[in-house]
């Protein structure tokens, strides 16, 4: 085993979408001392109506391309490929458009959402897996046409038990049958700490299982609490502890050090920082964070 990460990145929250703070924000991470940024393709307005927007796009890349970062991409959440047949070429056409620009950027990742559906009986569930299979053995394709590693991301359903999608451990099994040189697994550890809450799953098992795929991963806290109390502010909600908190890590409730004992992670992962807006000011104790938490890592060559 050895601690071969490929880096640590950081998500470049909030940005306007006239870019006017863009580069503002990479200053940002860049003075934190890491050199990997994920870039929030879902909130750039480079895509419209499933294809490229040439001006913003090239306005993205003249911010981005003079700088020494590597640069990882997460495309819009709605791409869903636990959707209906009828509208699944949609969503594909929306990924590919955003394939196609974090490409052009300069990504070597681009993340999607695993999918997501109201709750049907088992063989609806299975029949909307198999679709799901199929897509991404389309975007594994697109990937390596294009130069990049398809990173899948475990999300979590509703608060109320109505909306299916697959648990860590789950998407492990998916990947597997996929087997795709191109199609791996973004490990959303916050995410799955509320998925497993409500279901009643451990986090550090489902987390070991779904490791060895996760080519990327999200890095952020929680107390995996469901946000089944309405709310009027973030605040409270913090105050409460609910929710997808997107906290430092370290200010909610993940046990980090038993996390990375039992997990073990494929060579050249990118370690990806993703904070709420509201805590940006965090976001060099979570870089220090982070290297504290690096020699505990552990990799094998895939």
């Amino acid at each position: 085993m050895t601690t071969g990460i490929r880096g640590i990145g950081m998500t470049a929250m909030g940005v306007s979408n006239d870019l006017s703070d863009l580069a503002t924000r990479l200053d940002e991470i860049e003075a934190t001392g890491i050199s990997f940024v994920e870039l929030p393709l879902y909130d750039l307005d480079c895509v419209i109506a499933g294809h490229i927007h040439r001006p913003q796009l090239e306005a993205v890349k003249k911010i981005t391309s003079s700088r020494a970062l590597t640069y990882t991409a997460h495309g819009p959440h709605p791409i869903n490929f636990f959707d209906d047949m009828f509208r699944l070429p949609r969503h594909f056409e929306v990924l590919k458009a955003s394939m196609e620009a974090a490409a052009e950027l300069g990504a070597v990742h681009y993340v999607v959402h695993a999918g997501m559906m109201p709750l049907v009986q088992a063989a609806g569930l299975e029949a909307a897996y198999e679709r799901q299979r199929e897509w991404l053995m389309r975007g594994g394709d697109l990937a390596k046409s294009l130069g990049l590693m398809l990173c899948v991301e475990n999300i979590f359903g509703d608060y109320h038990g109505k909306i299916h999608t697959p648990t860590p451990k789950r998407l492990a099994q998916e990947l597997a049958l996929i087997n795709h040189s191109h199609v791996w697994a973004t490990l959303d550890v916050g995410h799955a700490f509320i998925e497993t809450d409500f279901h009643g799953l451990d986090l550090v098992t489902e987390c070991a299982a779904l490791a060895p795929y996760a080519l990327h991963i999200h890095m952020h806290d929680n107390f995996g609490r469901q946000d089944d109390i309405s709310m009027y502010t973030e605040s409270e909600r913090l105050a409460f502890g609910h929710g997808d908190l997107h906290l430092p890590m370290g200010l909610g409730g993940i046990d980090w050090d038993a996390l990375f004992n039992a997990c073990i992670f494929p060579d050249r992962a990118i370690f990806n920082i993703e904070l709420a807006r509201r805590y940006w000011h965090w976001r060099q104790d979570c870089v220090e964070a982070m290297k504290a938490l690096h020699p505990k890592i552990k990799t094998q060559a895939v």
